[in-house]
């Protein structure tokens, strides 16, 4: 079975588990400013102001000024516009990708190879988005982990802002704003009171329109160097992920 392209337009929803419920509830909708739309026994349902999925209806107190906007503004927190991407740690990112590429028609944009040749890191799109899912490699070889969810945001200066409103409420800053070189993304990481990464993050206006883009390849070498500028990588965002292994 062969996935013909745009059958899936991009990242729509995503699940996360916490063992802090309603301290992750109170991240989500006072620092990340998303709004909750329902609950259903254990769960709790919530999006950013852009999101349109299942052509959302925005109740009278929710409803936008612009017919073309999804939600009113909250003006609350960082204010995240989007989910952006997520990020597995897999096994095995090789066969993971090619899963996707096969099955849901996801086509690589960059990644990273080893020296021996492994595959260690890849970056998928389905659209015109530079990247909705990354695999990277789990460096404990456990299976089934988050390295990271990420939320888009409409400027630069948002993720700045962004630092200091985490400050204000004692969110754990891992670390950033700094920008990276693969995928050129201007990025702040935090953790959320559940212990899973949260990145906050601005692709500024880099878009794959072209249906043949070449994936590009980093070597070991290149992608020791780090960030494209910013303080280097540090340890932690190499072994950290969710849920976390003993």
């Amino acid at each position: 079975m062969t996935a013909l392209r745009h059958e899936v337009a991009h990242l729509g929803h995503a699940e996360l588990l916490t063992p802090e419920p309603e301290a992750s509830l109170r991240f989500f909708t006072q620092v990340m400013g998303m709004t909750e739309t329902g609950r259903d026994e254990e769960s709790v349902y919530l999006r950013t102001w852009d999101d349109y999925e299942q052509w959302y209806q925005a109740p009278p107190e929710l409803a936008p000024a612009l017919k073309n906007q999804a939600q009113a503004y909250p003006a609350r927190g960082i204010c995240v516009r989007r989910l952006d991407h997520i990020n597995y740690l897999a096994a095995d990112v090789e066969s993971s990708t090619e899963y996707v590429t096969r099955l849901l028609g996801g086509r690589p944009t960059e990644q990273i190879m080893l020296d021996n040749g492994t595959i260690s890191a890849r970056w998928l799109h389905f659209a015109s988005k530079a990247y909705d899912l990354v695999y990277t490699e789990d460096r404990t070889g456990h299976r089934g982990r988050l390295h990271h969810m990420a939320f888009a945001t409409d400027t630069r200066e948002d993720i700045l802002r962004a630092a200091d409103i985490c400050l204000d409420h004692g969110v754990f800053i891992e670390t950033g704003p700094h920008k990276h070189a693969i995928q050129q993304t201007f990025f702040l990481y935090v953790y959320e009171p559940g212990g899973n990464r949260i990145e906050l993050c601005n692709p500024v206006a880099r878009l794959i329109f072209a249906p043949d883009w070449p994936v590009i390849t980093w070597t070991e070498a290149e992608r020791a160097k780090g960030q494209a500028w910013g303080l280097k990588t540090i340890e932690s965002f190499h072994t950290h992920g969710t849920p976390p292994v003993a």
